[in-house]
């Protein structure tokens, strides 16, 4: 059996990481009061939880525009097809791994709107570990 993935699922996952990136300001504002709390470190520790927040922000669009302008690349069994999905399921896969082990440790505001958000992100992050490791399985075993 071969498996397939259509193009249409891959550019949903683009939108969705898309979506992901622009709304990650409000969600750390609104949701978890995130500069406020950067706003206690010092200075440079400051400038570093800001990058790294800048970095996220932009993996995320980045992957998202890839999956939207380059679903058939993505599954044609290049090198650079493999070493792109292994990368970005392998993000993917490590968030969802993190939102499990370590984000219900933490006090998450109980608002009604935030509890379906957070459900709602949740899909979106275990649909795109799902869609990049089949990408990536699918590049693999037709190499």
């Amino acid at each position: 059996m071969k498996l397939e993935i259509p193009n249409w699922i891959i550019i949903l996952g683009g939108i969705g990481q898309i979506f992901t990136a622009l709304i990650y300001p409000y969600i750390r504002h609104k949701v978890f009061d995130w500069y406020n709390d950067v706003k206690q470190l010092k200075p440079l520790n400051q400038e570093i939880a800001k990058t790294y927040g800048r970095y996220i922000q932009g993996l995320n669009f980045s992957f998202g525009l890839i999956a939207i302008l380059m679903p058939s690349d993505l599954k044609n069994h290049t090198n650079l097809a493999i070493a792109i999905t292994g990368l970005i399921a392998a993000y993917w896969v490590g968030k969802v791994i993190t939102q499990i082990a370590y984000y219900p440790m933490y006090d998450i505001p109980q608002k009604k709107n935030f509890k379906i958000g957070s459900f709602f992100m949740n899909a979106l992050f275990v649909f795109f570990a799902i869609v990049y490791s089949l990408l990536l399985i699918v590049n693999l075993t037709n190499h």
